[in-house]
């Protein structure tokens, strides 16, 4: 197999992601073509990497001077998935900035084998800014120290 196939955002496994967050298909996740609607994903996506970041680093994103805003978000779809289905969001920090962080996500069925390639890979950017004029700001303390835990 040649280093570019290798490489290949489809040929990511679940042991290629350190932190897994469970994630539960709902019936109105279904889409027309009975498969799950591509909103749905990036659902799936933000509700895994905050409840992440609020388990593990206590931040609190109501409270918090500093908010977490979506400068870009992507999905490559390479498997069919459906309601009923329980599923795990796989997390990874991709780039760790100043003021932003890029998570590699990946998407697998939760029974999945660790040499499960991905269902659909995911990439999200977090700019942290203030609150109140929106203007970028340093990762706060809390998650630097988690994101530097879990570089890739």
């Amino acid at each position: 197999m040649s280093a570019t196939a290798i490489n290949a955002p489809e040929n990511l496994t679940v042991a290629d992601f350190a932190v897994r967050r469970a994630a539960t298909t709902r019936w109105s996740d279904n889409d027309m073509y009975g498969h799950l609607n591509n909103a749905v994903y990036y659902h799936l996506f933000d509700a895994a990497i905050n409840s992440w970041l609020i388990e593990q680093a206590g931040f609190d994103p109501v409270t918090s001077p500093t908010l977490g805003v979506v400068l870009e978000s992507g999905c490559r779809y390479f498997e069919q998935l459906g309601f009923p289905q329980e599923l795990e969001v796989g997390i990874r920090v991709a780039r760790l900035g100043r003021t932003s962080v890029t998570y590699d996500l990946g998407l697998f069925r939760a029974d999945a084998p660790k040499t499960a390639s991905v269902a659909a890979r995911g990439r999200w950017v977090h700019v942290y800014v203030d609150r109140d004029t929106r203007r970028p700001l340093p990762i706060p303390a809390e998650l630097r120290r988690l994101f530097d835990a879990t570089a890739g």
